[in-house]
This record gives structure tokens, C-alpha cells and sequence, in this order.
């Protein structure tokens, strides 16, 4: 949960930037409860920036996370994840993979839509494994 003023909206609510840092903190420890090992964290280049990389067993994971505070009229959080994000990620994994020798390592996308309530607490989690 977020501390009261926080950065906050002054309507109390969160900024879009919280509820990111929010989002990406509950995935990552949602990651590591599940046995995966976070590798980098907002990892950026020319291309764009990865949220999270981790690695389970062999596999390298590049993970989208994706936070709101309502359904609303942009649907669900892992629908907002669209061609041309998933075509930004894709590059910019490449380039991770070029610049750190993993070139002959297996790779999966993954998207974490994590919902989050007006306060900060997180109401739910979903893990979409193999998401593009």
C-alpha cells in the first residue's frame, strides 16, 4: 500500500506511475513465490524498455506488467497489451539476448495483469504465460 500523499492525485487517488511501481513490485514477488529468479528489472535500450526478465530452469522470460485500478472502458489489463507493444518488447528482447551472449537460450513472453484498488492493495493477479 501506498503511504497517504504519497504522489497521490489530490482526489487521493494513485498516479498511473504508482500503481506501474505497485504493479511490477507485486509481480515480482508473485514471480519469485512461484520459483522464478528476477534477472533485470526495467531493463532499457534504443528499442524500449522490458519490464521484467527472469529465468526458470533453461528459460528466459520477458514479462509485460500491466496494472489497473478498474475494468472500465480499456477492458482488462492484459488486453491492453496490443501489436505494437508486443512487436517492442520482441525487439527489445533481441537486443538483451545479442548484448548478454543468450543467443542459443530459449526465450518465453509472458504478460502480469495485476488489478489494483483506489488505496494501493492489490485485489488480484494474472499470470498469462506463453501471452505472445
Amino acid at each position: 500500500m501506498v503511504e497517504p500523499g504519497a504522489g497521490q492525485k489530490p482526489n487521493g487517488r494513485l498516479t498511473r506511475q504508482q500503481k506501474g511501481r505497485i504493479g511490477e513490485d507485486e509481480a515480482c514477488r508473485w514471480l519469485e513465490e512461484h520459483d522464478y529468479c528476477i534477472v533485470q528489472r526495467n531493463w532499457r535500450c534504443r528499442s524500449g524498455e522490458v519490464d521484467i526478465i527472469a529465468s526458470r530452469e533453461e528459460l528466459l522470460i520477458f514479462v509485460e506488467v500491466r496494472s489497473r485500478s478498474s475494468y472500465s472502458r480499456f477492458g482488462t489489463p492484459q488486453e491492453s497489451v496490443d501489436q505494437r507493444k508486443m512487436q517492442q518488447v520482441r525487439s527489445t528482447a533481441a537486443i538483451y539476448m545479442q548484448m548478454n551472449g543468450e543467443h542459443a537460450r530459449q526465450i518465453r513472453f509472458d504478460v502480469i495483469a495485476v488489478m489494483i484498488n483506489h488505496t494501493g492493495e492489490i485485489s488480484s493477479v494474472n499470470h498469462v504465460e506463453n501471452a505472445f
